[in-house]
């Protein structure tokens, strides 16, 4: 804990400095904030084919608050999806749920090399839970576990639609109720709650215009801790957006997730939605 109240005393002190370190200039931001919901619903009666009723949701909200100055950019974003899915006579199970909040402030040096500082957060909204037996149980909640990381480096705009960060990160995952796997040692008889790592970071974000009505976002995070430097956690979460009308998309999303002390296998995971979307800012 000590690490992670450090770590995040020092970055703060770093952001506040440079922000208040620049020229006098009018505070301009630039805003976009998004919002949707897809709905799907399939009904059975007396169908000789065969099949179960089916309904499934899911919301998602994304923004990005940008303030560009003489001497530094700073931009904030985030992420909120939620949805739920219900077959035949199966109670809703939630089939999407994700918070992640960034927040990255460059000093500009005047090239295409720039330092930053970042901070990122992530968790869900409800409980998760295991139904890969006839009895389900809960195994994760709202912070719990919830993932922060701080770090500090170099970034490199390749161009407009592509940019990449190189640096060190502090990384911190907490829980309270569901310490294993997150953060608990099986080599230890103590059970642990926070799980603290020092190491270093990659993050590569790509949006690429496909046409006028299609965008593709990608984003690449990668994070080796130097107590095992030889294992590399990843994520990789990839958007593709079909506007159809003006409030009518399609998205399509694949997101692969790899971190040893969860898992020894990748996880994936794939959803494609239609419904309404809109953009309020």
């Amino acid at each position: 804990m000590k690490t992670f109240l450090k770590a995040t005393l020092t970055l703060t002190v770093i952001m506040a400095s440079l922000v208040l370190a620049q020229e006098a200039a009018p505070s301009v931001w630039e805003k976009s904030v998004q919002g949707g919901i897809n709905l799907t619903q399939t009904g059975f009666d007396n169908w000789a084919a065969g099949g179960e009723n089916a309904y499934a949701w899911q919301m998602n909200l994304n923004y990005k608050l940008v303030q560009d100055l003489e001497k530094t950019t700073w931009s904030n974003t985030g992420k909120f999806l939620y949805g739920a899915t219900k077959t035949g006579d199966q109670e809703m199970r939630k089939s999407a749920d994700e918070i992640k909040l960034e927040s990255v402030l460059t000093y500009k040096l005047g090239s295409k090399i720039n330092p930053f500082v970042a901070v990122t957060c992530e968790t869900q909204f409800a409980a998760g839970m295991d139904y890969s037996t006839d009895s389900s149980f809960q195994i994760s909640a709202f912070m719990d576990p919830g993932y922060f990381r701080e770090s500090f480096g170099a970034g490199y705009a390749i161009n407009e639609s592509l940019g990449t960060r190189l640096g060190l990160s502090f990384k911190q995952t907490v829980t309270t109720d569901y310490p294993a796997p997150y953060t608990d040692d099986a080599a230890t008889a103590e059970v642990e709650t926070l799980r603290s790592e020092f190491g270093a970071e990659s993050v590569s974000d790509l949006t690429y215009n496909v046409s006028e009505t299609a965008v593709f976002v990608s984003k690449l995070e990668l994070f080796s801790a130097f107590s095992v430097f030889d294992e590399i956690d990843a994520n990789w979460d990839n958007t593709l957006t079909v506007k159809v009308s003006d409030y009518i998309n399609m998205n399509m999303n694949f997101k692969m997730v790899y971190d040893k002390d969860i898992s020894v296998k990748r996880q994936i995971k794939q959803s494609m939605a239609f419904g309404v979307n809109y953009t309020f800012i």
